[in-house]
């Protein structure tokens, strides 16, 4: 998993049947700290998420698509809950 912050939505008139009535998102993943990481990319979101918040997203194929109760379909990305808020312990 990681964690993300939803910059934009998507819209399709035509998907793949299994995506009906999918909510996509874009999604851009980020570090603890809030500073990007790597390449934005497109989500199904299974957790009501809007555009501006921090959510947990699954970016592995098979592990999205259960997530987000759509097995058969073609998904690469999943947000799976919106966050309120990140603490991090250091050891000692």
């Amino acid at each position: 998993m990681r964690i993300g912050r939803v910059t934009g939505a998507v819209v399709s008139t035509q998907k793949h049947g299994k995506l009906h009535g999918a909510k996509l998102l874009l999604v851009q993943p980020i570090n603890p700290d809030g500073r990007a990481s790597g390449v934005t990319v497109l989500a199904v979101d299974a957790a009501q998420a809007g555009i501006g918040d921090k959510v947990l997203l699954v970016i592995e194929g098979r592990a999205a698509g259960h997530a987000v109760r759509r097995r058969a379909a073609p998904i690469d990305a999943a947000i799976v809950g919106v966050i309120d808020s990140v603490t991090r312990y250091e050891s000692d």
